[in-house]
């Protein structure tokens, strides 16, 4: 399904590399050969057959139309405060992007805006740094939930393409990476200097402005990280978070995470570290998209089924 209103279970991956790249060491991810293995996305076989993981376009529409949704899933997002979505379900065509004036159904994501219809309905967000955004030349983005991010925030999140984008290594001490590179440190510890929050001094200044994640593939995370211009930065790393994500990612442990969830965790564990008030929701609108086109893929596809809920 890619994030333009599509509903089929993709065939490869989106990646956020601050938290979809193995534990390796820079070295260890320069050298790393390119090209990324074909992901196939996952369903059960038809009826009479033994059930496993099968490429969904070679189904044929009779075998498609046996797939059948899961009854007993568990919401993840039952506990969090993300704005209404069901009004999204009501848009049955597409229309076009008020600046590009390409063909989108619910935001486009060359642009980074909302369509027209819903620009006044969905959530907007203000966050408490500036966000980076790197996207690999060939990364889909339709697929990639990094778009949401820019949607949602647009005063806070820009997004840029690789090669271009900006030459971080003159900031080294006010920009930070999400990337679990060999060496990288957990929130509490970039924090750690600040010590804990109190009544004086409720929000403590960040040692840093500007978060940068990388939105591609793990094959192709070399040709960014390694990319002097941000190598330098110091890494952060996310390990305690289970992604939701539809997409399957092989060989990935379950803490490689989506994009937008990457960015969202990370907000959350600032604000507990930081912050003299308990976390009550104040960015789970970041999620909005994400969980409305997770409830749509778990509802016309059975998740246990799916190759990325399946302990692999």
């Amino acid at each position: 399904m890619s994030t333009d209103g599509d509903t089929e279970p993709p065939e490869r991956s989106d990646t956020n590399q601050g938290q979809e790249a193995p534990q390796s060491s820079p070295k260890d991810v320069c050298e790393q050969e390119p090209g990324s293995p074909q992901v196939h996305a996952a369903v059960p076989m038809p009826p009479g057959s033994k059930q496993g993981v099968v490429d969904l376009r070679k189904l044929n529409t009779e075998e498609l139309r046996c797939i059948k949704p899961s009854d007993n899933t568990v919401n993840p997002f039952a506990n969090m405060k993300i704005q209404d979505s069901s009004f999204l379900d009501e848009i049955d065509d597409r229309s076009n992007c008020a600046k590009c004036s390409k063909s989108r159904k619910y935001f486009c994501y060359t642009c980074y805006v909302p369509l027209p219809c819903i620009a006044e309905r969905i959530p907007s967000l203000q966050l408490p740094f500036k966000i980076d955004i790197i996207k690999h030349p060939r990364e889909i983005a339709g697929k990639s939930t990094a778009v949401h991010a820019a949607v949602l925030c647009p005063e806070d999140v820009t997004i840029y393409t690789h090669p271009a984008l900006p030459d971080y290594s003159t900031h080294t001490n006010d920009v930070v990476l999400i990337f679990p590179e060999k060496g990288a440190m957990g929130v509490k510890e970039l924090l750690h200097p600040l010590g804990p929050p109190s009544q004086k001094r409720p929000r403590p200044h960040l040692p840093f402005s500007k978060v940068v994640f990388i939105d591609c593939t793990w094959n192709q995370t070399r040709r960014i990280y390694c990319d002097e211009r941000v190598r330098g930065l110091r890494c952060v790393e996310l390990d305690q978070h289970e992604t939701l994500f539809w997409r399957y990612q092989r060989g990935k442990p379950k803490t490689y995470l989506a994009t937008i969830e990457a960015i969202y965790y990370f907000l959350v564990e600032v604000h507990n570290a930081t912050a003299t008030t308990p976390y009550h929701g104040e960015y789970d609108d970041l999620l909005f998209f994400f969980k409305f086109m997770y409830e749509k893929i778990h509802s016309q596809y059975d998740p246990d089924c799916l190759r990325a809920y399946k302990d692999l």
